[in-house]
C-alpha cells in the first residue's frame, strides 16, 4: 500500500500514482467502516434500545421471519457504522480532491466542507429528539381504537434511518445557499426579495419528507425556514463575488431614457 503524503496543487502525479493514492484511501475507508461495524455489532442491543426510544409507550418492534431478527440487527448496525465512520470517509474523499484546487479555491471551499458534518449531525439530532417522537406518537395513535397496531421491526427501522438521513441532508441548506451566492448564481438581495417563493418550495419539500402527516410536516418545515433565513444572513455577511454584484446592479437598473 502506498504511503499517503500531502499533495500540492503544483505537483504532477502520474496516472499510476493517482490510482495508487485512490486505492489507499479506499482501503482506509473500508477498514474504518469495518472497525466501526464490529464495535456497533458488539453493542447492537444498545443500538436497538436507542432506535426504539422514540416509540411511544415503551413499544418494541416485532419480527415475522426466522432470519429477520439477525438481518434487521445487521442492517441497523451497518447504518450506525456508516454514520460513525462518515467523517473519516469524507476526509479521504476531500483529501483526494482538494489537491486539484488552487489556494484561492481552497479558502472558499474548505470552510464549507467543515460545516457539512456539523450540520449533518445537527440534523440527525433534531430528527431523533424532535421529529421522530412527534411522528411516531401521532401516527401510532391515529385511530388506534380501530386497528390492532403492531410495529414491524424492518419497517420501523427503515423509517427511523430514512428520517434521520433526510434531516441530516436538509440541514445542508445553508451550505447550498452559501455556495450558490459565492459562485455568483444568486445574490442575498434576490434571496430576500423571493422569500415567499422560497417558503413555498420549502413547504413542498417538507410535504415530501418522511412522516406523511401534517404534524410531522410542520415540525420539519420550521427548521427549513429558519435555516433559510440563517443562510440569507450568512450570505450577506460572507458576501458575493464582485462580478455577481455588478451584474445584479446592471440588471436591476432601468435603461436611461432615450436609449435606443
Amino acid at each position: 500500500m502506498a504511503r499517503l503524503r500531502p499533495v500540492d496543487f503544483e505537483d504532477r502525479l502520474t496516472l499510476v500514482e493517482h490510482l495508487d493514492e485512490l486505492r489507499t484511501r479506499i482501503v482506509i475507508s473500508i477498514v474504518t467502516f469495518s472497525v466501526a461495524f464490529g464495535l456497533c455489532f458488539w453493542q447492537n442491543s444498545r443500538l436497538l434500545d436507542i432506535a426504539n426510544a422514540p416509540l411511544p409507550g415503551d413499544r418494541t418492534p416485532i419480527t415475522f421471519g426466522v432470519a429477520e431478527p439477525f438481518t434487521t440487527t445487521v442492517t441497523i448496525t451497518a447504518y450506525a457504522a456508516l454514520v460513525i465512520s462518515l467523517p473519516v470517509i469524507l476526509y479521504q474523499a476531500y483529501a483526494f480532491v482538494l489537491p486539484a484546487l488552487t489556494t484561492r479555491e481552497k479558502r472558499v471551499i474548505v470552510p464549507f466542507l467543515l460545516g457539512v458534518p456539523v450540520l449533518f449531525v445537527a440534523g440527525v439530532v433534531f430528527g431523533y429528539f424532535v421529529v421522530l417522537p412527534a411522528a411516531t406518537k401521532f401516527l401510532l395513535n391515529f385511530n388506534d381504537t380501530q386497528f390492532n397496531i403492531q410495529i414491524r421491526a424492518k419497517d420501523y427501522y427503515s423509517f427511523f434511518t430514512l428520517t434521520l438521513a433526510v434531516m441530516g441532508l436538509i440541514f445542508q441548506l445553508p451550505i447550498g445557499i452559501l455556495a450558490v451566492t459565492r459562485l455568483g448564481i444568486v445574490t442575498p438581495q434576490q434571496l430576500t426579495e423571493n422569500r415567499r417563493y422560497a417558503y413555498l418550495v420549502l413547504l413542498i419539500v417538507a410535504m415530501l419528507l418522511p412522516g406523511t402527516d401534517p404534524v410531522t410536516m410542520l415540525i420539519e418545515a420550521v427548521p427549513l425556514i429558519l435555516l433559510y433565513e440563517l443562510s440569507v444572513i450568512l450570505a450577506k455577511l460572507v458576501g458575493t463575488p464582485e462580478g455577481a454584484a455588478d451584474r445584479d446592479i446592471t440588471v436591476s437598473e432601468p435603461p436611461p431614457s432615450g436609449a435606443a
